[in-house]
């Protein structure tokens, strides 16, 4: 069944991505193809991947078995992948990007990111121009990057010329990254939030629980609805159906200013900081 009430976002290239997507870290095998092939039943068409998962087969093999049973077309999804850091600089990051392709059983990617920046290495600039060039050959459609901050954003676009279309970095009610979020708006960068649930952590927070309580949904669909609402992309992770229709339900919710307000205000309390990686340090020398 397939559901278009997710909304939509245009990249500064012009390309549309569905705002909600399911990430895929550290899911394998049967499971993995199962959720997605449930996914796609439920209305999905967004997926996000990475070298680092190790999980780009099993993602290929149930993307393809439903493209022929006819539940979904090539047209329909929007396919993301990254690059690790060990594959930085334009002699490597192009077998990277072929093995990517080859294991998803895809002809071209709708968005392939740089995975960190990894300023130690030196040659985030060097790579991203190496995939700008790969793009131009017509297997890659939008260019962007993960976990950059602004001052690896900004050597990007004055290096480079090139905006990537989209950042996608650790983000969740507590760390909304509200300076990085203006410089993407100022810029045109779309903001996605990966572990957007905070591993599950967030939802027991009690401004959280209120929302919900106060419109009948669960906590999740509190926190996606409340990222959404700000057009962050969200790419949460579950293997279950029915946390796969909660979460994807969560695009039809509508929250109050009240509601904003509260959640806004867990920035910067005690506890709700950054929770993973630091990108300035990560993965180091």
């Amino acid at each position: 069944m397939e559901d278009m009430s997710v909304p939509q976002t245009t990249f500064n290239d012009d390309r549309e991505m569905p705002l909600l997507g399911l990430g895929t870290y550290k899911m394998h095998g049967e499971e993995l193809v199962r959720s997605v092939r449930e996914a796609i039943d439920l209305g999905y068409r967004h997926f996000d991947t990475a070298t680092l998962y190790e999980n780009e087969e099993e993602l290929g093999q149930a993307l393809n078995a439903a493209m022929k049973a006819g539940d979904v077309t090539r047209d329909e999804l929007f396919i993301t992948s990254k690059v690790w850091h060990d594959h930085h600089g334009k002699d490597k990051v192009g077998q990277a990007f072929r093995e990517s392709l080859d294991k998803l059983q895809l002809d071209y990617l709708d968005l392939y990111l740089i995975h960190w920046p990894w300023p130690q290495g030196r040659l985030y600039v060097e790579t991203f121009e190496e995939i700008a060039r790969m793009q131009g050959m017509g297997q890659i459609a939008s260019i962007g990057v993960a976990n950059f901050y602004e001052e690896t954003l900004q050597t990007l676009i004055d290096e480079t010329g090139i905006v990537p279309v989209l950042n996608q970095v650790e983000l969740h009610p507590g760390f909304t990254q509200p300076e990085l979020r203006q410089f993407h708006d100022s810029h045109g960068i779309v903001t996605e939030a990966w572990s957007p649930l905070a591993r599950g952590i967030i939802l027991n927070n009690p401004e959280v629980m209120a929302v919900a309580e106060k419109h009948d949904i669960t906590a999740g669909q509190a926190v996606l609805a409340y990222l959404l609402s700000k057009g962050i992309s969200v790419i949460p992770k579950s293997s279950r159906r029915e946390r796969l229709e909660e979460n994807f339900a969560a695009a039809e919710v509508e929250l109050t200013a009240e509601d904003f307000a509260a959640l806004d205000a867990l920035d910067g309390k005690e506890g709700f900081g950054r929770m993973f990686k630091d990108p300035r340090e990560f993965p180091g020398d």
